[in-house]
Formats: structure tokens, sequence, C-alpha cells
């Protein structure tokens, strides 16, 4: 891959990043494009795309770098965020979280990621590493049995419709995995089979796809469920707890989202390559994600101080909940994500001193 496409990628995955943190705020990053209508299926496609054939055959070092790089990070963020969520319990009243268990603090990362509200967005990231080992396995049996890539792409579409019909029956905390795992598969792999068979190939960014795809987009509003004009969020489904409104609109309009992130990407490029702060946002994903939340909760602590109304008025609400959003929503996003960058920064360049000493 060339500089270029890696320069490319890092720009999108600081889109993609921005999309989360704005779904959070409840507003929408990419107008006509709501953020829960394809956000995280953006994160599994990056995933795919970056996916190595090497690890065909090494399904064990494989295995150890993405324990290395999503599961000891995620352990380490859960010990902090557990002493910050005592901290605020002994100042507010309420404990942010589970209830101390030994299974909600080992087992429940990988069924739910929400044993504690302030790093609950890391539920991405033990999917994520379940998602990756089960595509290394599935795709290499593809591999094996010389599949098609047309039958693959087909074969994981129909896991993710799949998992979009199975949200519909009652389901436990297992079932949740097994549902988000086949949704996401199918992302996973179309970012591979972008990369592989479409990009260089295909032009799939001209005027025309554009229009074709707004014309579906369109078409996709019209069975919306949610939408409501004074917050604009709509199409959206809950990948976290497996539900879906409809079988087929959510696999769509991931796709919608995902070519239009990369639409935006494309055309913007040229004019923000070089700017560092992008590139930084892109390099701290996981920190964005990990930090975002606790921010957007001390702006909010700030705020309340400011108008002399006391924390705990957010006890009542959940950790999402900001200060007069009419107003603030905005400021929010931006102090969000200039600290939640630069916390990654700072944290990259501890850990660089840490590895040169040891």
């Amino acid at each position: 891959m060339t500089d270029v496409f890696n320069n490319k990628i890092n720009i999108l995955k600081a889109l993609a990043i921005m999309v989360i943190v704005s779904g959070h705020l409840e507003f929408s990053l990419i107008p006509f494009f709501p953020p829960f209508s394809f956000h995280l299926a953006l994160f599994f496609f990056i995933s795919g795309y970056l996916f190595n054939d090497k690890y065909l055959g090494n399904e064990y070092e494989f295995i150890v770098k993405k324990a290395k790089r999503l599961l000891v990070p995620y352990f380490l963020y859960t010990g902090f965020y557990f002493i910050v969520t005592v901290i605020i319990a002994k100042l507010t009243g309420k404990f942010w979280g589970m209830p101390v268990t030994f299974r909600n603090y080992i087992l429940t990362p990988f069924l739910n990621g929400h044993e504690l509200d302030l790093s609950c967005p890391l539920w991405f990231v033990t999917q994520l590493f379940i998602t990756m080992i089960c595509f290394l396995f599935i795709f290499k049996k593809l591999k094996e049995f010389k599949i098609k890539k047309w039958v693959c792409l087909c074969s994981f579409f129909v896991l993710a419709v799949l998992a979009t019909a199975l949200s519909s029956f009652r389901h436990d905390e297992f079932m949740l995995v097994v549902i988000r795992t086949l949704f996401s598969l199918f992302f996973v792999y179309t970012g591979y089979f972008f990369k592989n068979h479409i990009e260089n190939k295909v032009n799939i960014f001209g005027y025309k796809w554009l229009f074709g795809v707004l014309i579906l987009q369109s078409i996709l509003w019209l069975t919306n469920k949610d939408y409501t004009p004074q917050d604009g969020i709509g199409l959206s489904y809950v990948l976290v707890w497996g539900e879906f409104d409809d079988i087929l609109i959510p696999v769509l309009t991931s796709l919608t989202g995902i070519w239009a992130a990369m639409f935006c990407v494309d055309r913007i490029y040229p004019y923000i390559k070089d700017n560092k702060f992008f590139y930084q946002m892109g390099k701290n994903t996981y920190h964005i994600m990990a930090n975002h939340v606790f921010i957007m909760y001390l702006i909010t602590a700030a705020l309340l101080y400011i108008k002399g109304i006391p924390i705990d008025v957010k006890n009542a609400h959940d950790i999402y909940w900001i200060y007069n959003p009419l107003k603030t929503t905005y400021f929010y996003f931006i102090i969000t994500m200039v600290l939640s960058t630069y916390s990654g920064v700072f944290l990259n360049f501890i850990k660089n001193i840490f590895i040169k000493q040891t």
C-alpha cells in the first residue's frame, strides 16, 4: 500500500471517529447520513481494508498481535476508569458502572462491554477482536476451498442479513455477541474486497455514483421509523445491543454511509493531507474512543460549576447527557476532539519513553 493510501485511510479513520463522537452528541456530521446508521460499520470496513493475507498462514501471530493492540489497552483503561468512577461516586453519590464482581469486569467486556459507563464506547474494541479472529478462520477456509470472491461477498452479506433477522427474537448476552459478529463480518470483508478488487480498478467516487447513492439514500429515508426533524437522527440501529428495526435497511444504510465517508475523504484529502491535527486524530482513534465520554463529563461538570448547578444533577440522566445541548453541542464536539486527540498523543509519548528505557 502506498503512502497516499496509508494517509487516506488515516484521514478516513479520523472522519470515522468524528462521526462516533458526533453521534454521541446527537448530531449528524455528514448531512443525510446519520452516524448511527453506519459509524461502526465504517470501522469494521477499515479493519478489513487493513487485513493482511500473510496472517492466513499464521493464526497465532495474528491473535497475539490483536490481543496486544486491542485487549491490553482495553483492560488498562478499565483499571484507570474504575478508579475514576470510584472517585466520582465519592463526590456525587453515583457509581457510573455495573456492580463490582469478577464476572462484570472479566467476562462482561466480551459480552456487552458496559461494565463502566465512562469507558463504555470501548465495547467496540472487544467486539472488533472477536470479529477479526472469526474473520481470519472463516476467510482462511473460504480460501482453502477456492470460493470465488463474489460468492464470498454474497455469503458474508447473508450473514449480515441473518444477524438483523435474529435481532427480532429475544436473545441473551451470548446471542448478542453472535448477532454483532455476524453483522460486522460482512463489513470487514467489504473493506478487504474494496482494497483488493475495486480500488485502482473502478472509480466509484464519480458524480454518477454520487447521484446514485443519494437517490438510494433518499429511498431508504422513506422507510425510516425514528426520524425526528429536531435532531436529524434517523435510519439508526443499535449494534451494541443488537437492535435493528428492519432486516435489510441497516445493511444498506451502512454501505451508503461508508461510501459517503470515503467520498468525503476522496474530495477533501488534497486540502488536509498535510494537516497534523487530522493526522494525529487518525493515529489516536483508540484513545479518542476511550476518553471522549470522560472529557464530555468534565466539560459538563465545568459548565454546571460555572452556572452554580450541583454536578449531581447529571445523576438523573445517562452518561451522554450534556448541559444545554441546543447551545453547547458544537462546543462539546470541538473541545472533546482536541483534548481526546492530544490525550492520545501524550499517552503515546509516555509509552515511547517507557519502551526506550526498557
